[in-house]
């Protein structure tokens, strides 16, 4: 929930920002009663902004009378360097990946302890998976967000092990010490693997993106793919994801 914008002296716009904050990926829609105290404002005022934000395309208003996030934020979020530069670089190698193997591909970027899924490719014969563009996952129970943790600065990986690790499956890894061996392996060997942490039957793969093709440039992201076994298709796949990864770094 956003912060509490009743506060005398709040402004407009930071009354704005609590309103599309309100947003997430578990309240994808919301009635103007929880959209007002998610976002900390009287619902009269919650009613007046809304209304202007769906005039002006922010929001959109259903017919069922809940507010949902307007085709406009997307349209802008599309001009965000994040979503430009690096979608731009990979989407060729992306293709290339999803082309050889059928397999769900993911690029992904860290925000906090979780990780933002930038982009996917997948189709009919792809292992079934809750991610989608836009969606975020803690970061210690996917194959990109171990990538990720693994480059971390290290207050990011003692904040991860710091705070009770969410369990999304049985096999979800929820022991700090583990996390940790997981985390130096990654650095050592170059990738990272899970067995069912997110979803039953989901295996996934991932490896750095560097901006830039020297060893030590730093890694703005992680490419993955989601298959339903690692134990016959690893040294392949691995291949493929090394090669695309190269070539989205030097093109960065």
């Amino acid at each position: 929930m956003a912060g509490n914008t009743r506060t005398p002296g709040t402004t407009v716009t930071q009354r704005i920002v609590a309103l599309l904050g309100a947003f997430d990926e578990h309240h994808r829609r919301l009635p103007l009663t929880h959209l007002a105290e998610r976002a900390g404002l009287a619902p009269p005022t919650a009613h007046r902004l809304a209304a202007e934000l769906v005039a002006g395309g922010l929001l959109e208003r259903r017919g069922d009378g809940t507010y949902a996030v307007g085709r406009r934020v997307w349209d802008l979020g599309l001009l965000a360097a994040v979503q430009t530069d690096l979608r731009a670089a990979a989407a060729p190698f992306l293709h290339d990946i999803y082309a050889a193997t059928l397999a769900t591909v993911h690029l992904a970027v860290r925000e906090g302890t979780e990780v933002l899924y930038v982009e996917r490719l997948s189709g009919r014969a792809s292992v079934p998976i809750i991610s989608t563009v836009g969606s975020r996952l803690p970061a210690h129970a996917t194959g990109v967000g171990k990538v990720l943790l693994a480059h971390a600065p290290p207050a990011v990986v003692e904040e991860v092990v710091g705070a009770p690790l969410r369990r999304l499956t049985a096999y979800t890894v929820v022991q700090p010490g583990t996390l940790l061996h997981q985390l130096a392996a990654a650095r050592r060997d170059g990738y990272a693997t899970t067995v069912e942490e997110v979803s039953p039957g989901a295996c996934s793969l991932a490896v750095p993106v560097r901006r830039g093709s020297a060893p030590d440039a730093p890694v703005v992201a992680a490419l993955g793919v989601v298959v339903p076994s690692l134990k016959r298709d690893r040294p392949r796949l691995l291949a493929s994801l090394r090669t695309a990864a190269a070539g989205i770094s030097r093109s960065l």
